[in-house]
This record gives C-alpha cells, structure tokens and sequence, in this order.
C-alpha cells in the first residue's frame, strides 16, 4: 500500500480521504481546518502541518481543492507541492478548475521530473462517501497506470481521458450536459403540472420513452417518484446549485477560448446565476424545479 499525502478535506475530500485509510493506505493530511484535519487523524491518518509537510515521503499526493487558483497557489512556488514532492512523485489533483491551470501546472510537474495526473470527480458528495466516484483523468500512459489502484479505492469508474487537462474538459463537457438536462427535466415537469397531468405520470411515461435521461431517471427533481433524490430531502444538496454555475462558468469560459458554440450551456449558466442570486445556491442543483415553479 502506497504512502499518500492528501491535502484539502472538504465535503469531498474529506470521505476520499477516509476511503484511501479503509483500503489500507498509510496518509498524511492537510487541510485549514484544523477539525477537518483532526477527523481523519481520528481515522488513523497522520497531521501534517502544512501541504508541503503532507508530501514529504509520499509516494503520491493528493489534492482536492475549491478553484484553479487554489491549486496554483498549492502547487508552483518555491514552497508548493513541486517543489517539496520527492523527485518522481504522483501528483493526482482532483479538483474542478479550468483546463488551463491543470495544463499550466501539469507542465511544470513534468518539468520537475514528477508524473501528474488532473483527475476530476462526478458522482457528489454521496459518491464521495460511498467510494463510487468517477475519476475523469488527463496525463500521460504511465501516470495513468500509477494512479490507477489509487483512484479506484475511492470510484467505481477510472477514466483515462488522454493527455493533460482533459480530465478537466470531460469533466466540464460532462457537467454541462448535467446542468443542461436538468433544466430541461424540471421545465417539463413544471408544463405537466400547468397542463393537469402528475408528477408520476409524466415520470412513468418519459422514463420509458425518448425523454429518459439520468437527470430524469437517478435523479428526479421532484419529490416521489425517485426516493434516493434530493427532491424527497427538501433538496438537501448532493451537488449545490452553486457548485454547478461554477462548472457551467468554466465551460463558458473554455467555450470562448476555443471558439465553441454553446447557448445551451450559457442560458444554463445565466439561469443558475439567476436561481443563486435568489438564495439557491446551498440548495441541491436539482432544486431548479422549484426556482421553475416560483416555489423559491
């Protein structure tokens, strides 16, 4: 079992963290929250004082952090994770930031002589917690093939997604479609109601027809006809409504800079900046329906 430094122990990083303790691996963790830190050390991880004493020894360093410029911060520089990993580490980020950041600092671990991995995740907050994430990984065969056992102590699904940052554009790829469908489900729902037909109907009838989507089927917007949803918890958050406009800002963002058309994917941002606006964002990002619905 490998020697891991995990640094941030968020609502995500945090059970990923637990998960690699459960599976036999030796780590050591860092994160602001000295609570954060001591939950895991309670686990039977080691308390490292800052990121870089995190990567000290360590085989493999994990990351999961909020934005792209928090892991600029933790990874260049004189005191970032770089330079302090031992020559030949695996850096594995498995934060969501723009494709730009995961090249800019992929290009300088490889320059160091280090492998390095950006690995986002889908899959929640529940995910996180069950170990059923899907890893979407960019970089090169070999970093693939050392990450790997790592990434799958934590996921059910390991995804080498090609070179450098395309973990992070399959990621925000991915998460559009997410944010797009939902919409979509929640409009649809919103018109049967007006139109006199129920909830359960119109779950009976698309689930089996052209309109069946995950958004639809695992994860139904409104309360009843999938248990396991937000919807039937007061949309208790799996994935905010904030978290999403922040995925659906960085696709736009790599819309414009390769010139890709998504007017989908912007009248998606624009409405969840909308829905943030009105004090949505803690909410689950299925909660849509009730901004929808004037229920908000």
């Amino acid at each position: 079992m490998a020697e891991i430094g995990f640094i941030g122990l968020g609502n995500m990083g945090g059970p990923m963290a637990a998960n690699l303790i459960h599976a036999g691996h030796k780590l050591k963790v860092f994160d602001l929250s000295q609570a954060a830190v001591a939950r895991l050390a309670g686990a039977g991880a080691g308390a490292a004082t800052s990121a870089a004493d995190a990567a000290k020894g360590a085989e493999a360093i994990v990351t999961m952090l909020p934005a792209g410029q928090h892991v600029r911060d933790t990874y260049l520089g004189p005191q970032g994770l770089i330079a302090a990993a031992a020559a030949g580490s695996l850096l594995i980020d498995c934060s969501t930031v723009d494709v730009a950041t995961a090249r800019e600092v992929g290009a300088a671990a490889t320059a160091a002589g280090h492998e390095m991995l950006d690995a986002p995740v889908s899959g929640g907050t529940g995910g996180a917690q069950a170990g059923t994430l899907t890893f979407m990984a960019g970089g090169s065969d070999t970093a693939f093939a050392r990450a790997e056992p790592i990434l799958s102590c934590m996921g059910k699904a390991v995804i080498h997604a090609g070179g450098p940052g395309n973990g992070q554009a399959a990621k925000l790829c991915n998460n559009m479609i997410l944010g797009i469908s939902m919409i979509g489900v929640s409009e649809a729902f919103v018109l049967a109601g007006k139109l006199g037909l129920s909830h359960r109907t119109l779950f009976d009838i698309a689930s089996k027809s052209s309109g069946q989507c995950w958004s639809l089927t695992s994860y139904c917007p409104v309360p009843g006809p999938v248990p396991a949803s937000p919807a039937n918890r007061e949309y208790a958050a799996g994935f905010t409504a904030a978290m999403m406009l922040k995925d659906l800002k960085l696709a736009q963002a790599a819309s414009r800079d390769v010139s890709a058309n998504t007017p989908l994917g912007a009248e998606a941002a624009a409405l969840y900046a909308l829905f943030e606006s009105h004090g949505g964002g803690s909410l689950d990002f299925s909660a849509i329906f009730k901004f929808l619905s004037g229920k908000t």
